[in-house]
């Protein structure tokens, strides 16, 4: 049993090694938080450890890895989400209400000037103050609509599992998107100021 440990810690530390940059990256990328991606990362290989008796090789351990990882993001956000209820939320009413505030009578947009911050796109995913607004507005949207972005952007769930555990359909599922990603603009539009 001892020898079996051992070639665990070993095989772990030559993973830690090789993937830890990568893993830290993709964390980041998806938390927009340093701090964050660090823990989930060390969680990612902690429980690679716990369950490396029941790695079969069948896939690579990078693979294994960023899968690992994968739910311990989606377990953060859903942590986050459930203790995160913002008193200052809108309902799903007003999301509406103010998504549908951006078309005129005949359907079209009221506005068609382009924000001047959506040139520097690239930048923008780099700016940690940007990523906590963004954050801000995420948190801003209503549950359901919260819940549709993060999986839908944020996890690797195929729309028919996303509409089964929201308990909406495809077509209601395609609208909060659409109107979801619509008051994210006007939220950054709004709070972010360069």
């Amino acid at each position: 049993m001892e020898i079996v440990k051992e070639n665990s810690k070993k095989i772990l530390e030559k993973w830690v090694n090789h993937f830890s940059d990568e893993l830290f990256t993709w964390a980041l990328y998806k938390t927009s938080s340093k701090e964050t991606a660090e823990d989930l990362v060390q969680e990612t290989f902690m429980a690679a450890f716990n369950k490396i008796d029941t790695f079969q090789g069948k896939s690579q351990p990078k693979t294994w890895l960023f899968s690992i990882l994968n739910n311990k993001v989606i377990d953060y956000y859903r942590l986050s989400a459930k203790t995160t209820k913002l008193t200052f939320s809108i309902s799903e009413n007003r999301g509406y209400e103010l998504s549908d505030g951006l078309f005129d009578e005949t359907g079209h947009w009221q506005s068609n000037e382009i924000n001047p911050i959506w040139n520097q796109e690239e930048e923008l995913l780099d700016n940690p103050e940007f990523n906590r607004v963004f954050e801000n507005c995420i948190q801003n949207l209503p549950q359901k609509w919260k819940d549709a972005i993060t999986y839908k952007y944020l996890t690797d769930k195929k729309t028919d599992e996303i509409c089964q555990e929201l308990e909406i359909t495809v077509s209601n599922y395609w609208q909060i998107v659409h109107r979801s990603k619509l008051l994210l603009k006007k939220c950054l539009e709004t709070n972010w100021t360069h």
